[in-house]
């Protein structure tokens, strides 16, 4: 999907009901009050109306559209331009790409992408089979030294699970603890795993449990080594954070500890579907299923 087609098929308000119509209620208009499927068509701001509990409601009622003055072609746009953004996308830009400098505030642009990361949150993350790779990373913070202590304690740490040629994880953790990295690895791993390949970090060790485990060593300039004709390595899971990390730095600029499991979520959401020709009418597809998010829920 690009930007003329995306201008081309939904360019008007009414184009854009019909395809939310359409992924909402793929076997029919139903009440979301009492979940009565006898609906009334009304010709006005195109509505309907439930014949059991006379609920007047629209496609986008209870939805991350609710309440949103902005119309919905902008929103199409918008949805676009982040899920092909490789490396995500700010609000200023989306600011100054769809409205210019003056028309529409920051916190509008802001509050915008953080509905749509919210839906892309609420995506199905299958368990992880096969091979999988697991690595710990620190993103934030100040410069206090690399690699020491103290840098690390400054910055937040960033989980990552990925399935060799399948879906990638990340999570917003506490800390990078042998107890911590057991957790995620009890939730996404599924009982066919086949090796979980990690460096040397000894947390891990106390963490796998009776997964079958391969470590690189990394401090010894080790990175990729050949066993058995397998490849044990992490430099996918790594590559996924080099992209997140290039999301940050060239993209976003500054994340909050608080927004952090937002931004993840997204940059989670657009890898896995990278390679997906509905890649933009899955994710509205998400945001019309998805519960609505309020800006004082968003600042809370």
């Amino acid at each position: 999907m690009t930007l003329p087609d995306v201008n081309e098929l939904y360019g008007t308000d009414e184009r854009c009901r019909v395809l939310l119509e359409r992924l909402r209620w793929p076997e029919g208009v139903q009440c979301p009050r009492c979940k009565d499927t006898r609906v009334s068509r009304l010709k006005e701001y195109s509505r309907f109306e439930c014949v059991g509990c006379e609920y007047q409601f629209t496609v986008t009622s209870g939805t991350i559209f609710h309440d949103s003055h902005l119309p919905l072609t902008r929103w199409f746009l918008a949805v676009l331009l982040l899920v092909e953004a490789r490396k995500g996308m700010s609000a200023m830009q989306l600011k100054r790409t769809l409205w210019g400098q003056h028309k529409v505030s920051y916190k509008t642009a802001w509050y915008l992408f953080h509905r749509i990361r919210a839906a892309m949150k609420e995506a199905d993350r299958p368990m992880l089979g096969g091979t999988v790779e697991m690595d710990e990373t620190y993103v934030g913070g100040k410069m206090l030294g690399r690699g020491s202590k103290a840098a690390r304690d400054a910055k937040e740490v960033v989980i990552g699970l990925r399935q060799r040629g399948g879906d990638v994880r990340f999570f917003h953790a506490e800390d990078a603890k042998s107890g911590t990295l057991a957790k995620y690895i009890k939730e996404n791993l599924s009982a066919d795993v086949e090796v979980l390949i990690t460096d040397s970090f000894p947390a891990y060790k106390y963490a796998v449990g009776d997964v079958e485990h391969k470590t690189v060593n990394h401090l010894a300039k080790e990175y990729v080594r050949y066993e058995d004709g397998a490849c044990i390595t992490t430099n996918t899971v790594e590559s996924a954070f080099s992209l997140l990390k290039r999301g940050i730095i060239g993209s976003w600029h500054k994340i909050s500890a608080k927004h952090l499991p937002a931004y993840l979520a997204e940059m989670e959401f657009r890898f896995n579907r990278r390679k997906r020709s509905d890649l933009f009418i899955d994710t509205l597809r998400h945001m019309v299923t998805a519960d609505p998010l309020t800006f004082e829920e968003l600042t809370a």
